[in-house]
């Protein structure tokens, strides 16, 4: 790792990365053409964020509250954040377990387990927040693991955990990484590979190496790929993204978001991996000082740097 400051650099790049990926992503729904959305980028005073942001909020502050993952702090601070801001876009599977739970007292864990006839939930709403556990637990061998804690109080099903874990996986290997060195591309997707417990996630991973290796379009990524809600078909599409711009955080959110499908869950996805491993001084200026709640989300990296 480089020096404190860099260090803290990369957790906030991390968690403003995420914002800022999500925030354009989701307005790249209204203007899904690169100088389209760079106008109306240009026009708004800030950048709104979504749940996908508010949700690693969440559990950033758990962590630094607790010190590490405790799922019954870490689902209380869901619901205490979706009771004050309901209308930030949450899917139905967060909420309808924050209400199973204080209906029936039941554990976060076991709520999540009922949902989508008891199989549990593979979207990718685990992935699109788990960058603080990659930021906190860099070089912890219990990761999968404590990705897993994070998962399993809204998304129990095993591909939704494998989904979230890669992705932390990927962000824990950006802020470990030097970006002034060469970018080991091929170690980078072999880690993830390695770190994949589910067929769906692996074969996946495995796409992903071989359309690099071909060099296609993003457009051919993107549908072969997929852009969807599922995990496995969303979070490998955002991880090709910043494998095909690593060193370029601008090129890696248009690639993530101007391709279709679920774009700010995506640019959440590519930019949080990117933030880390460029440091936010690679975001562009005029987008970060925009983000909604920038110094809260600025102090609350630096907090979770101090702590990890």
């Amino acid at each position: 790792m480089n020096s404190r400051s860099e260090r803290k650099k990369k957790f906030i790049g991390g968690l403003v990365g995420t914002a800022v990926g999500d925030a354009i992503g989701e307005l790249a729904f209204r203007h899904p053409s690169r100088e389209k959305l760079l106008a109306a980028v240009d026009r708004r005073r800030e950048l709104e964020y979504t749940d996908d942001t508010a949700m690693a909020i969440g559990l950033a502050e758990s962590i630094v509250e607790v010190g590490g993952l405790d799922q019954q702090h870490l689902g209380d601070t869901f619901r205490d954040n979706f009771g004050r801001e309901p209308w930030r876009g949450y899917a139905s599977g967060p909420p309808t377990v924050f209400s199973k739970v204080e209906r029936e007292g039941v554990s976060y864990q076991e709520a999540a387990r009922t949902l989508y006839g008891g199989e549990g939930s593979f979207g990718n709403g685990a992935a699109m927040r788990v960058a603080p556990v990659g930021l906190f637990f860099p070089d912890t061998p219990e990761l999968y693991e404590m990705a897993r804690l994070s998962a399993s109080v809204t998304h129990a099903h095993l591909v939704g955990i494998d989904g979230a874990a890669v992705q932390a996986r990927a962000v824990a290997q950006a802020v470990s990484l030097d970006p002034d060195d060469p970018f080991p591309s091929d170690e980078f997707l072999e880690t993830l590979l390695d770190t994949a417990r589910t067929g769906e996630i692996g074969r996946q991973l495995t796409l992903v190496g071989d359309l690099l290796e071909e060099d296609v379009s993003s457009e051919r990524a993107a549908r072969e790929l997929g852009q969807g809600v599922a995990v496995h078909r969303s979070q490998p599409f955002a991880l090709y993204c910043f494998l095909r711009h690593p060193g370029s955080f601008e090129q890696t959110l248009f690639c993530a978001i101007l391709n279709g499908g679920d774009r700010d869950t995506l640019g959440a996805m590519a930019c949080a991996i990117s933030g880390a491993y460029l440091g936010v001084d690679a975001i562009p200026q005029a987008w970060r000082e925009k983000v909604e709640n920038r110094s809260a989300i600025e102090a609350l990296a630096i907090r979770l740097a101090e702590t990890a």
